[in-house]
């Protein structure tokens, strides 16, 4: 079972994501929107087993909706502040590999590293 002080961290930064302003200004994807595709996921990240189909389905919506470099950027910012709530235990590499398990190729890598400012 998981720890529950990081499962409460991962819940906090969604919610606490949810009402945050996008993270690029001319973005027409926000934060909240990207979190609340991703909801579905949620269940996976937290405990493993099967990836949920509609969580699958979001991972290919926000794919589908980064149709600019903007988009994109915010997008991948958003997965990373989830990344940064993740880390700890396997939250982390679960989260990471849902795009593999969705077979969803994203532009970039669900990690606390990953540079946003580079995505194109």
């Amino acid at each position: 079972m998981a720890p529950r002080g990081a499962t409460l961290a991962v819940v906090v930064v969604l919610v606490a994501a949810v009402v945050a302003p996008p993270t690029a200004v001319r973005a027409a994807i926000s934060c909240s929107a990207v979190y609340n595709t991703l909801m579905p996921c949620l269940p996976y990240v937290q405990a493993g087993g099967t990836v949920p189909r509609a969580c699958c389905g979001g991972i290919q919506s926000l794919l589908a909706a980064a149709n600019n470099t903007p988009d994109r950027r915010t997008i991948c910012g958003c997965l990373k502040n989830v990344a940064n709530g993740a880390s700890g235990g396997p939250y982390i590499t679960r989260a990471a590999a849902l795009p593999s398990k969705c077979n969803v190729s994203l532009p970039y890598k669900i990690s606390t590293s990953v540079n946003c400012n580079a995505i194109n």
